[in-house]
Formats: structure tokens, sequence, C-alpha cells
């Protein structure tokens, strides 16, 4: 054991050391921090391929942190396995006063958590977690009478009424460096190590956008052939970049780039307030819709061969690099729910699988949004054509060939399905659910 009393800081979701909550407070406590990341093995069975292009991202963002922390005399100790079991380990090798992490969310997250607590109270050892990954959780904005907003633009609302220069105020941790417990380098695994490989494309966006992107954002975002979004989930979902600078640049640049920060906390508070938005629809009544769920037709909306060139070029861009652009996210989304009628449950899970930036609350709700099935959704009349999107939002077709280069010649597939009989089709097929749901 060493014979340091030490607070121990657990990485998870807020992988920098400036401007986080949960390392400032651990530098309070009196004693020195040893910062601990762990390659949690219930999350990573969880990936269907070995190659994740995630897991390679983290990677490189333990890397940056180890680097920081050797110049400052101190290390990231990583391990992996069960964060239950390597916590326990933890104890009887060092002296731990307390732990300190940030608030995670999700459910997984929250039994994990419940777990580590009561095994911490039961060896007399705090546990101590912070908000940081939002600037507004759980309760903290709701209507007069305590509950919950079901409706997006009334949320944003009370959210902007509620916001001060208190909730956007950075945690100056850089200049806290001396707190780092000072030991030599622990070694840092590599993908390999535990499991994985590096993946093909292994190019990730940079955390620092330029403030034109911020500032045209509302005029650009819709065009997917242009560098008119930020890309910054991915750096959120991994907390790399602090919410509170993204906030502070929303505020000062654009409102529409704002409002998009607002509607991640939104699905968050949703996730919160109502947990069974992950197995089940939002609203209940729509558990009676009898999807098609057609596998040869999934497979090919997989792949991007429906036909539809603006759907084919999302779902490429998707598998080629774990982007894809968030106009083209909803038009691909609705067309699988609407022209094919294949349950957006198959479509969230895809996505889940790919996306570089997933985060369950954001993917929930958009898919949910896009079936008609959520808080504050499209109604399900709402049929996205994706010709008039492409007309409207790719009219030079500069996003269709980058990611099409057959597209015009007989090697790019027929459509699969007709806009007007999936138009009537699906009308029918909401409205019979909506009637059973109602008798029932």
């Amino acid at each position: 054991m060493l014979q340091v009393p030490v607070v121990l800081f657990w990485f998870r979701r807020d992988l920098r050391l400036s401007d986080n909550a949960g390392l400032y407070h651990a530098f309070t406590s009196g004693f020195p921090v040893l910062p601990i990341f762990i390659f949690d093995q219930d999350i990573l069975d969880q990936l269907s391929s070995k190659q994740d292009r995630r897991v390679a991202f983290i990677q490189a963002a333990i890397t940056r942190l180890q680097d920081q922390l050797q110049t400052f005399g101190s290390s990231l100790l990583v391990k992996h396995g069960s964060p239950l079991e390597i916590i326990s380990q933890l104890l009887i090798r060092f002296e731990v006063k307390a732990v300190y992490a940030n608030h995670d969310y999700e459910p997984y997250a929250l039994a994990r958590d419940q777990e580590v607590a009561a095994l911490l109270e039961a060896r007399g050892v705090g546990f101590h977690t912070f908000k940081d990954q939002v600037i507004f959780e759980k309760s903290e904005v709701v209507k007069p009478d305590g509950s919950p907003y079901r409706v997006f633009g009334a949320y944003r609302n009370k959210w902007m009424a509620t916001l001060s220069d208190f909730h956007l105020r950075s945690y100056p941790n850089e200049q806290d460096s001396a707190h780092f417990l000072k030991i030599e380098s622990f070694p840092l695994p590599g993908l390999e190590d535990i499991g994985f490989a590096a993946p093909d494309n292994n190019e990730f966006p940079p955390e620092a956008v330029q403030k034109s992107i911020i500032s045209t954002y509302d005029q650009t975002r819709n065009l997917p052939a242009l560098p008119g979004t930020t890309r910054l989930g991915l750096h959120l979902r991994f907390g790399t970049v602090s919410v509170r600078k993204l906030a502070r640049q929303g505020m000062s640049l654009n409102a529409v780039w704002l409002g998009e920060l607002i509607w991640r906390e939104f699905f968050m508070m949703i996730l919160y307030h109502f947990p069974h938005v992950v197995q089940r629809p939002f609203h209940l009544e729509y558990e009676h819709m009898e999807w098609l769920n057609n596998e040869e037709q999934f497979e090919r909306w997989c792949t991007g061969t429906t036909g539809y060139p603006i759907v084919d070029a999302g779902m490429r861009e998707l598998n080629a690099t774990g982007f894809m652009h968030n106009r083209v996210r909803m038009i691909a989304a609705s067309f699988l729910v609407k022209h094919l009628l294949i349950d957006y449950r198959w479509g969230e899970a895809y996505f889940a699988q790919h996306l570089l930036d997933f985060d369950l609350s954001a993917n929930n709700g958009n898919w949910q949004w896009c079936a008609g099935t959520g808080c504050d959704a499209a109604p399900y009349f709402r049929v996205f054509n994706p010709e008039t999107q492409t007309k409207k939002f790719d009219k030079q077709q500069q996003y269709l060939k980058k990611w099409i280069p057959e597209l015009g010649t007989p090697a790019y597939p027929a459509t699969m399905v007709d806009q007007a009989m999936v138009r009537e089709r699906v009308l029918k097929a909401y409205k019979e659910a909506l009637a059973k749901g109602r008798n029932r």
C-alpha cells in the first residue's frame, strides 16, 4: 500500500483537466489527487466491433491526459475491467480517503454508481459526484409545480430565464496542478491490451471550433455539402470540451447553436424523468404500431442502397466515418420509420453502434422525434420527401456525388418504395395504432 493518504478522481465522461467540476472539488479535499480511468468491460462488451472508433478516441484522449499529468510530475492510472472490482482493489492498494467524480445520467451509469457508492460507504470512504456535463440537470429546469417539461419551447424559455453568469463560470483547475499526487508514471495500456485494434479511419474532428462556424450556424447547418456544423457532439459525449465554454460561445455568437445545446439537456432531462423511453415510446399509445420490420429492406437502409440518394449518402457517410450530417440524420431516420415502416428502435440501435457522437438521451430523443412517438415530436403525419429535401438542401448534389459515385449510372439501385404509396400506408398504420391505444 502507498503510505500517503489520497483521494481518487475518476474520469468518465469528462476527459479533460480544464474546467472540470469534480476535479476542482477533489483539489479542495486537502489530500493529493490520484486520477484514474477505467475501461469498463461491461460497456466494451456491448460494442459490435473491435475497431470501434469511440474506443480509439478515448485512448487518444487519455493519452493526452497522461502527457499533461506527466508535466506535473503525476500520472493517470488506467485500469480495464469491472469498475466495482477495480475500485475495490484500489482501496487495498492505496489509502483512499474519498472518491470524486462527475455525475453520469444514463441508466447503466446510475446503477454502476449506486453499487460503487455502497461499496465505498461500507469501507468508510466518501463518494462525491458533481454536475459537469450539462448546465442544468435533473429537476433544475421544471414547471412551477415541479413537474418536468414535455415541450421543448417551454423548457428552452425556462432554461434561458434560469441562466446566470454563475452557471457559465469555469472551474480554475489548471491553476491547481500542485494538488496531483507526485508519482512515477503508470503504464498506459494500448488498444490491443483491452482487446481492441486501431480503426481504419482514425481521424477525429477538432475540439476547437472556428467562431465563424458558430456565427453562421443558423445559415449553414442544414447544408450537408458544407462544413457548416461544429461536429462537437463527440467532444461533448466524452467531455474533452467544457459545456460551459460552449454555452458562453453560444450566448455571444449564435442563439440557434445555443439552442442545440439546450435540446441536448432537454433530452437528458426527459431520460431522467421518463426512463421508460429507453425501451418504449414516450407516448405509450404508439406501442400498438404494427411495424413491417422487413429485414431485407433494413439491410438496404443500413448499407445505403435504398435508391433514395440523400438517404444512401447519409448512411454511407455514417458507415465510413462514424458521422452523419444533422439534417440527413432526420431524413434517413424518417425514411426508415415512415417509408419502410420499420421500428424506430432498429434504427436507433444501428446509430448507437456507429455514431461517434452517440449519446443515449439524444439518440433516443431524436429517433422518437422522427417517429412521432416522443415528447414534442414531429406529428406522425409529417413524412419527409427525400427528393424535396435534396432539392432544398443539396441542390447541386455535391453531397450526393461525394458519397454515391455511381449516382446516375445503371450501377445505382432503383428506388425501394413509391413515395405516394408509403405516405398513404404510414398514415393508415399510425391512425390504426392510435385507435387501438385509445381503446385499451
